[in-house]
């Protein structure tokens, strides 16, 4: 492992330099709330999903196997729904 600055032996550490001071002043749209809805409320509404039907399938589906996989194939569907609406909603916002 190369320990010590290794900047100091280039040759473009001045243009390199000022590339990333640029880079870490630039100025635009926070992309928090679209990370959000695009990467981490699928997966909690997948999540909860699969916890209402397990809840909802446990007394009335005999076998764990078969409510384990209808109440993934819903929950998958649940999730997938949000995607596309969150998908069509952005698409007709922007115009």
């Amino acid at each position: 492992m190369i320990k010590g600055n290794i900047c100091q032996e280039c040759s473009q550490k001045e243009s390199c330099k000022q590339a990333f001071e640029k880079l870490g002043n630039a100025k635009g749209p926070s992309v928090t709330i679209k990370s959000i809805l695009a990467f981490l409320l699928p997966l909690i509404i997948f999540i909860a999903a699969l916890g209402i039907f397990e809840k909802i399938f446990q007394k009335s589906i005999s076998s764990k196997q078969l409510e384990i996989g209808i109440g993934f194939l819903l929950a998958a569907a649940v999730a997938m729904i949000y995607i596309l609406a969150v998908w069509f909603i952005s698409k007709h916002i922007r115009k």
